[in-house]
This record gives structure tokens, C-alpha cells and sequence, in this order.
């Protein structure tokens, strides 16, 4: 008799729902909490989330923070060193080691953008082969899901080092979110409620402004960056895991197989306190001790040493807005010379962000292949917006040639123009470039008998790097 009194009511329920109703206030459904997280972790590829996971796991198992991980590419461009598999192939693989990878330390919303793995140096070469409008829209999207507190993302600029410029990308793509996420004129699609008609358009999703955005680099020489953020130890022990946050993350990059076959085997094979001897040797470490994470911004105040976490109270945040200042630097009225490129465009991104306290090289510098050509490119602002006439001269170490930009040109009446200046590089023996230290290459320009300006790039040649 009382299974049939349930049943009947359950079906009045179903049936009359104003009756039940009547009882309260119907409840309106806010923000899905499944995809809330505290740190959303913006990268290029599968394995680059391994630069950060040292931190992640100090904060997922002993500060029981949520992450979440946003890809900018599936990887299809990298190495396969497990297996024959390629391009599409070798995108699936790696898209499935990250998500084994992710798992490991308890991370189960990944996602990926659209972006193709593309292998250069040129942080611009990348923003236009991934899609640059698309992704960053589809990444505003995925952080006003998360609603993340902090983000954290390859440092945008330019380094010696593995210097990719997807990785500069990831870092690019997570300043512009960062800063478009919090304000509803940015893609109001995305945020617009129901309609009466075409709401399956609409995503109601709520502008989000994270607190706090910090970057971690890939340059060969992480020292530069003491001081420029909070560091924490990656040999400290995990309170609730009992290994050290190394070993943890170690664990988890295991799945990587495609692109760390061998160490990973190698590694694997060996007792606990072998991987503790090699990961605390500071010449085959993984990771640098301590792990220093550079300050980007914060929107509630603090230091840029303090803790992560400092300050941050849960809850939305009022519009955060930053005025680019690009047309500022243009029309300064003067005849100018500068690097161009991808250090061009930093300059005017760090005014845009109002990032321009982020450490930068003292002299600009790259490292290219030895035997191949080095690009300076060049940016002539012209004080007047005429005609202008200029004489670039470059000087460059012995041994080096200077192929085209150099001499005499007559430029077109605009605001501003774009050159650059080529250099052959001499091919090295193996010997040689054990002993190679980098090189400066000196641009001067001048226009009516008068300098308009002076630039330096410092060029390392090595065995192998990216194409410039």
C-alpha cells in the first residue's frame, strides 16, 4: 500500500507540477559547478603542461585547489619517438596521453582549442596558423565555464632557449582571455540569456574576470626569472602523498611516450632513491629548484612574490579593462628605427596588457641553426607619415654575410614601414659550436645625415633549433 502511496505521488509530481510549486519559490539553475576550478592552465601542447605540474600537484593534493588544462594544439607537428604514427595519428596519440597524463594528478576537464602545431620560433608565424580570432574566442568561452581564479600560461616573449613560438602563443592567447573574459562586450553571444526565438544560439554563460594570471618560460637559463614571482620547492614532500612534488609530477608525464620514450624507460627502471639522486642533480633535473612561477597581473592587489592564492576571495569580479596604447607609439613624432617581429609585436602587446614590468631579454636574442640565414626585422616609423628616405647599415661578427636590407632605400609616404635585414650564418663543426657563444648582430638607420635609430640582436648558432 505505501509503494503505491509513493507512486501516486511521484506521479501528481509529474503530472500537476504546480501543485508541488505551490510549496516555494521555483529554483533557477546558476552556473554548472562541475567546471568550476580554482587554476586554469593554458598550454601549447600535450607534455608542455608538464613545465607547471610540480605546482599543480603541491596545489591539487595539499591546497585541494581544482585545475583544469586548455590545449592549444593536439601536438601533430612533434616528434614521434614511440611508434610510426604522424600528423592526424600522432594529434590522436598525444591528445590521449594528455588526457592519461592530466589523470594522474586527479585532472579530468581538458580540453582543446583548434590551433596547428606549428614549429617556428615566430610567435606571429603561430597566431596565424592556429586561428588566432577563433581560439581566442573559443578560449574566453572555456573560461567563463571555469571560472577559474588564476591562469597560467607560457610566458609570451623572446628567449634563448626552446623558445617555440606555440608556447609564446599559449601565453598570448591567455593574456587576451584573461582580459576579455570579464567584460560582456566581449562576444555577448556567449553570455546572452534565453529568447523567444534562435536561443539555441545564445550559451548564457556569465562574464568571469580571473584574479590573477602567472606565466612559466621555456628559456635555457631560468635563473634570469629569480624574483620575478612566487617559487616554490619541487623537492618539498607532498603532506598527503608523502614524495615530493617532482616525483609526483614525474608520475605523472610517464603517459608522454611519444616524445620521452627513452627517459621515461630509463627513469622507470630505477629505484627510488636513483630517480632522487638524478632529479636533484641540478645538470639532469627536470625541473629547477626551486620552480619560480613570473608574475603577470592581479586584479585584487598584492605583491608579485606573494603566495598564488594571496588575496583571492571567491566570487565575480567587476570589468577589467586595458587600453592599448599602439597608436601612442606611432604617432610620436619622429623619424624611428626598431626591432620588428615577434619582439616588435611584445613591445606593443606588453603596453595593451599593461605587462611591462614581464622580464625581457637586456639585448633582444635567438638561437638558429648554424649555416642558416638570421632575419632582423625592422620597423621605420615615419614622423611625418611622407616619403622617406633611409640608409641601413649592418654590422656582423667575422665570417658572417649580409645578403639583402642593407643600403639605401626610398619608402612610401605611410605611417610606418617594415624591413629586415638578412644574414648567412656560417655552417660549424660539432667542435666549433661546443665553444660558440652568442654573437651580436648592430642595425643603424639614418635619414637626412641623421641617426633615426640603433638595434642589437644577439644570435647563439647550435646543432639544431627551430626554423627563426
Amino acid at each position: 500500500m505505501r509503494a503505491v502511496l509513493k507512486f501516486m505521488v511521484l506521479l501528481a509530481g509529474i503530472l500537476f507540477p504546480a501543485a508541488l510549486r505551490a510549496q516555494g519559490p521555483t529554483p533557477v539553475r546558476g552556473a554548472d559547478e562541475r567546471f568550476k576550478v580554482d587554476i586554469l592552465v593554458v598550454v601549447a601542447h600535450p607534455d608542455d603542461e608538464g613545465a607547471v605540474t610540480p605546482y599543480l600537484a603541491r596545489a591539487i593534493y595539499d591546497l585541494r585547489k581544482r585545475v583544469a588544462v586548455v590545449y592549444g594544439t593536439h601536438g601533430g607537428s612533434g616528434g614521434n619517438n614511440y611508434g610510426r604514427e604522424h600528423a592526424g595519428a600522432l594529434a590522436n596519440i598525444r591528445e590521449m596521453e594528455a588526457r592519461q597524463a592530466c589523470a594522474k594528478l586527479g585532472i579530468t576537464n581538458v580540453w582543446f582549442l583548434d590551433g596547428k602545431d606549428t614549429a617556428s620560433q615566430n610567435v606571429l608565424n603561430s597566431l596565424s596558423n592556429w586561428g588566432h580570432g577563433a581560439n581566442l574566442e573559443k578560449l574566453v568561452e572555456l573560461i567563463r565555464l571555469t571560472e577559474p581564479e588564476v591562469v597560467i600560461s607560457s610566458l609570451p616573449g623572446v628567449f634563448i632557449g626552446e623558445n617555440h613560438g606555440d608556447h609564446q602563443a599559449a601565453g598570448v592567447l591567455a593574456t587576451e582571455a584573461f582580459d576579455l573574459a570579464g567584460n560582456p562586450a566581449a562576444y555577448p553571444s556567449q553570455i546572452a540569456g534565453a529568447s523567444p526565438k534562435r536561443e539555441l544560439y545564445l550559451e548564457n554563460l556569465s562574464p568571469w574576470q580571473p584574479k590573477k594570471i602567472y606565466y612559466f618560460p621555456d628559456a635555457s637559463d631560468e635563473k634570469q626569472f629569480n624574483g620575478t614571482g612566487p617559487a616554490y620547492s619541487v623537492r618539498e614532500a607532498s603532506r598527503s602523498q608523502k614524495k615530493p612534488y617532482w616525483h609526483l609530477a614525474f608520475e605523472a608525464a610517464t603517459p608522454h611516450l611519444t616524445q620521452f620514450p627513452d627517459e621515461i624507460g630509463k627513469i622507470s627502471k630505477l629505484s627510488d632513491a636513483e630517480i632522487d639522486k638524478l632529479m636533484t642533480d641540478a645538470n639532469s633535473a627536470w625541473w629547477a629548484e626551486p620552480e619560480t612561477l613570473i608574475y603577470g597581473k592581479s586584479i585584487v592587489g598584492g605583491a608579485p612574490t606573494d603566495d598564488i592564492f594571496s588575496a583571492i576571495q571567491p566570487g565575480p569580479l567587476p570589468v577589467s579593462t586595458h587600453a592599448a596604447t599602439y597608436q601612442d607609439f606611432l604617432l610620436a613624432k619622429q623619424d624611428a628605427m626598431s626591432l620588428d617581429g615577434p619582439w616588435g609585436f611584445y613591445t606593443f602587446f606588453r603596453m595593451a596588457h599593461g605587462l611591462n614590468h614581464l622580464p625581457i631579454a637586456k639585448v633582444p636574442e635567438i638561437a638558429v641553426k648554424a649555416g642558416m640565414p638570421v632575419y632582423v626585422p625592422l620597423l621605420v616609423r615615419h614622423g611625418t607619415d611622407e616619403a622617406l628616405k633611409v640608409t641601413v647599415n649592418a654590422e656582423v661578427p667575422a665570417g658572417w654575410k649580409v645578403t639583402a636590407g642593407q643600403g639605401e632605400f626610398a619608402l612610401p609616404a605611410e605611417s610606418s614601414t617594415a624591413m629586415r635585414v638578412e644574414v648567412d650564418t656560417p655552417a660549424l663543426s660539432d667542435e666549433e659550436l661546443k665553444k660558440e657563444q652568442p654573437r651580436e648582430i648592430t642595425v643603424r638607420a639614418e635619414s637626412g645625415g641623421n641617426s633615426i635609430g640603433e638595434v642589437k640582436l644577439r644570435v647563439l648558432l647550435r646543432r639544431n633549433a627551430l626554423p627563426q
